[in-house]
């Protein structure tokens, strides 16, 4: 039997986020069991506080050892580079750039792009040189800031190698690289990232063959025909948009339409709703009851050159081939005897048969302490479950293997670029391949992700 089943849907090799959100999750996570616990005693076993389930840990170890690595003591400042409008509303850049500075020896600072400067032939910040940089987007928003900003200095970062996360992954890092595992060249890849990988193909007027083998005549009608069952995704969009669902987005033409008209689509395999259902007790105000909701939940693993840096567990109600809406859950390592589905099910009753009043009070605290740590978007928390999703021993181990796998293949997929054997699929203007050939990846300190819809109940 499989450690888990599930695919993933999409990787992210330009500019992550989570990291620092599930740390922040864990320990309101952890306060929610232990008062949980105060109510009604849970006859579970379990460890919020694993080290995979904080993966900013990792995180911060790379980005310091690449500093030491590259400058030693010739420069301190580690720089976080984010969006100008993302500075105050994005917590996890601006914790990363504190976290940097509590380090012996280091500095770290969050910016914009234009705020890097040249000075003395090196890149710097208000004077002071930079030794690397975390970018927090990727390079076509990059190209697009530097026509209106020119940000040579960042450039020279790029050039000098300094960007963790490369920007020689840009060109793979498109949803349309799913389309190359899924086809003859799937022999390149290990086994298990090509199981994993649901059917996909570039779409727009062709032959091909589909998810079952079958010849395809015209890929655009077929679609039409089989929308119950695909999904049509912008190659390099995010947030869900411009994504149409088949049975969730009813009407096939207008989703057809719209990927024609913008262009630069996938059309992809559903992945089953039932892989990756979680169901957690929600509270009902209207009618002061608790009840189960059924939520889709997506897990983002994260990893670098030295494998897997841990998770980021979120749940949502819109199946897009990645959760959409909804928020964040906790993780726990189940440390019983027991199987994941049995455990879900003890947690589930028990809260289910607490007064409708305390499990409110803990839903208070929870979001009282969401805004103590910042936590929040726009105006309010993140929502959080209120019941973790459960991951065994086991099930860290594959889920190790799987990211270092991944990590391979990827570096594949690059030296199949540059080879130009992607050069048909590949559809990114000429001004950013020349940033991506700036600073090739080749396996450099980096960080990256793949989203999983993942299923660790392996006992139901």
């Amino acid at each position: 039997m499989k450690a888990f089943g599930g695919y993933h849907s999409e990787w992210n090799l330009g500019s992550p986020g989570g990291w620092d959100y599930q740390r922040i999750t864990q320990i309101i996570g952890k306060a929610v069991w232990l008062r949980l616990n105060e109510i009604r005693p849970i006859e579970v076993d379990l460890d919020f506080d694993h080290p995979m389930l904080f993966p900013v840990d990792r995180f911060v170890e790379m980005l310091v050892q690449a500093h030491r690595s590259r400058d030693g003591n010739d420069a301190k400042l580690i720089a976080v580079v984010a969006e100008e409008e993302t500075l105050e509303s994005v917590t996890e850049n601006r914790n990363l750039a504190e976290r940097l500075s509590g380090i012996d020896g280091i500095s770290g600072a969050l910016m914009a792009p234009h705020e890097l400067e040249s000075k003395n032939g090196k890149v710097c910040w208000q004077g002071e040189p930079v030794s690397v940089i975390f970018m927090d987007f990727n390079t076509d928003v990059l190209l697009a800031l530097h026509r209106e900003q020119n940000l040579s200095p960042l450039l020279q970062a790029v050039r000098e190698k300094r960007v963790i996360n490369p920007r020689g992954t840009e060109p793979i890092n498109v949803k349309s690289m799913f389309e190359v595992i899924t086809t003859s060249h799937g022999n390149r890849f290990h086994a298990d990232i090509v199981e994993r990988t649901p059917w996909t193909r570039q779409f727009y007027p062709r032959r091909t063959n589909g998810p079952n083998d079958e010849e395809i005549h015209d890929l655009i009608e077929w679609t039409r025909s089989h929308w119950d069952d695909l999904v049509l995704k912008p190659e390099r969009g995010y947030s869900g948009k411009g994504v149409r669902v088949g049975q969730v987005n009813k009407d096939a033409d207008e989703a057809v339409s719209l990927a024609i008209k913008e262009g630069n689509y996938i059309v992809q395999e559903k992945i089953p709703l039932e892989l990756w259902a979680e169901d957690i007790p929600t509270l009902n105000s209207a009618k002061e009851e608790i009840a189960l909701e059924r939520f889709q939940t997506d897990f983002r693993c994260l990893m670098g050159p030295e494998g897997l840096y841990g998770f980021l567990s979120r749940f949502g109600w819109v199946p897009t081939n990645v959760g959409s809406g909804g928020g964040v859950q906790p993780l726990a390592v189940i440390r019983s005897d027991m199987g994941i589905g049995e455990a879900a099910d003890r947690i589930n009753d028990a809260i289910l048969e607490m007064a409708y009043g305390d499990v409110l009070e803990v839903v208070e605290m929870q979001k009282r302490m969401a805004m103590e740590h910042d936590f929040t978007y726009l105006l309010g928390p993140i929502k959080i479950a209120l019941r973790p999703r459960l991951i065994s021993p086991d099930q860290l181990k594959a889920l190790e293997t799987y990211s270092v796998n991944l990590w391979s293949d990827c570096l594949t997929l690059e030296k199949m670029w540059q080879a130009g054997e992607l050069d048909d699929i590949i559809k990114i203007e000429e001004e950013e391949l020349q940033i991506a050939r700036l600073q090739p990846w080749g396996g450099s300190p980096a960080i990256i992700a793949s989203d999983g819809l993942f299923d660790f109940r392996t006992d139901h």
